[in-house]
């Protein structure tokens, strides 16, 4: 560790996933910290204790295979990065197959120890009510989804009156390459060209009437989530969960998100679909595409046996499903440049869920990239970017840049809260998916297994690279799957790689 008598402490704001993250990965490179934590002095509305990283809701992780699902492979990226998190929770972890969970209360005791045992951190338990001033210098803000109502404002101010979201209203994101084109076709109403278009924007799915009253019966009778007492009911016209929608009339759908008006089948011109639903990519990549107006209140499991019921979307796998509720994120694709700095205050970088990422995993992934960031250049160097075909390069570029742009909402529009999965990462090599010898028949899931487990592999040999580390041999290991994750891939197992916290 380099002589710290001449840096300056870096300052960073919340003591959650995220800034215990960043705190660390600063404090191991040398830069001192001070970490500010208003609970202790400040309860909120969700936590129970004043622990550093306490977690509000699951005790889960997620999945842990490296092998083949994208948050094993940040899970295995991050013990490569010498994650605080990572370790903490391998060393408090209880029984839950495939996934990583965590003795929660265990957990945050030893993230709270770690932190207030290491030489170069001090934690300072008071609110920061504003900005932090510009005479703290460097300055990470992991204020987390339920940033005070002060803090916010303050951001607010200086990034501009819609630049900082209060609720997600989230339609689920289906991955491309499992939507049937047999069934479904790309159009645009009445085949207009937008900005950036070409009339061929939407992959649309048809019902007939007898599906449509099918698909209407079961969104009436779905299992919803209730609001907190604290979330209080953000509904308004622009975003009523498709739920709400169909509860209001049969026929609201038809003249809503699923009207068919202006579109034409091109798998069977002559037969006009009672209803259409219209997903549009989501990504620069193209490999996501979104349900248009299905914002929704279902739980999980409902949701993905509903929407399941649309034609074409029989097999469809998730990149997240929907959601609506209390989440404060920055729009940070137009604010943060990629190493996460503030464009109109560079001496300000973002970290966590305030971001625009989902899950613990996530958050704390970007913690720990924030980290890394601030301490190169509390020490002079030039932050080095994760490569985009790793999981942290991959969540880095979507948070600060892989989106679909318009003229009139540069960055916004396609811009929402997501989970790491594989639709975030570069496409492969073409060739790469090469049918195994004496396979016959290799086509559907055995393809879509083989490219995520080459996209695992490619990820983690990146990794290894950027951090000047070698990929150890026990780092990935063959698992048995779980339905952990909310998107509907597989979980898994992978073995932990300790990075010695005591």
């Amino acid at each position: 560790m380099q002589n710290t008598s001449s840096l300056t402490p870096v300052h960073v704001v919340g003591g959650g996933l995220a800034g215990s993250e960043a705190a660390w990965q600063l404090a191991e490179a040398g830069v001192p910290v001070i970490l500010h934590e208003m609970r202790g002095v400040r309860g909120t509305d969700a936590h129970k204790t004043d622990s550093l990283a306490e977690l509000v809701c699951s005790n889960s992780f997620r999945s842990d295979d490296a092998t083949a699902n994208a948050v094993g492979v940040i899970h295995a990226e991050m013990r490569l990065a010498g994650s605080l998190i990572m370790a903490c929770a391998d060393r408090h972890q209880v029984p839950a197959g495939g996934a990583l969970a965590v003795d929660r209360d265990g957990f945050a005791e030893a993230v709270t120890e770690a932190i207030a045992g290491h030489p170069l951190i001090t934690v300072v338990r008071e609110e920061v009510k504003g900005l932090p001033p510009e005479t703290w210098g460097l300055t990470v803000v992991a204020t987390g989804p339920l940033t005070s109502a002060a803090l916010a404002q303050s951001i607010q101010a200086q990034t501009g009156e819609d630049a900082l979201a209060f609720f997600d209203a989230i339609a689920p994101i289906v991955h491309r390459d499992t939507i049937d084109m047999d069934i479904c076709w790309y159009q645009s109403r009445y085949d207009k060209v937008g900005p950036g278009g070409n009339g061929k924007d939407y992959i649309n799915c048809p019902m007939d009437k007898d599906q449509y009253d099918a698909f209407v019966d079961a969104l009436i009778a779905g299992d919803t989530v209730g609001f907190k007492e604290w979330e209080g009911t953000p509904y308004f016209d622009g975003c009523l969960p498709i739920e709400v929608m169909a509860e209001r009339g049969r026929e609201t759908l038809r003249h809503g998100p699923m009207k068919p008006m202006g579109l034409t089948n091109s798998h069977n011109p002559t037969v006009k679909a009672y209803a259409v639903v219209q997903l549009r990519q989501d990504n620069a990549l193209g490999t996501l595409y979104n349900m248009v107006g299905f914002q929704t209140k279902l739980k999980y499991g409902a949701q993905a046996e509903i929407f399941r019921m649309i034609p074409g979307l029989q097999n469809a796998e998730f990149a997240r499903l929907g959601g609506l509720h209390r989440n404060t994120y920055i729009h940070s694709p137009t604010l943060l440049d990629h190493t996460l700095r503030l464009k109109s205050r560079p001496a300000l970088r973002f970290a966590g869920q305030i971001t625009g990422c989902e899950g613990y995993v996530e958050s704390s992934a970007i913690g720990l990239l924030a980290g890394r960031f601030a301490a190169a250049e509390a020490r002079g160097e030039t932050p080095s970017l994760p490569p985009a075909t790793t999981a942290l390069g991959a969540l880095l570029n979507h948070i600060t840049g892989g989106h679909l742009v318009s003229d009139d909402e540069p960055g916004k529009r396609s811009f929402q809260p997501m989970n790491v999965n594989f639709g975030l990462f570069p496409e492969l090599a073409p060739g790469s998916i090469v049918r195994p010898e004496g396979v016959k028949r290799f086509r559907g899931k055995d393809k879509t297994i083989m490219k995520r487990q080459l996209m695992a592999r490619r990820a983690l040999e990146d990794c290894a690279g950027w951090l000047g580390k070698p990929v150890p041999p026990a780092a990935i290991v063959s698992a048995e799957p779980s339905d952990e994750s909310p998107a509907g891939s597989s979980d898994g197992g992978a073995v932990a790689l300790g990075v010695g916290v005591a």
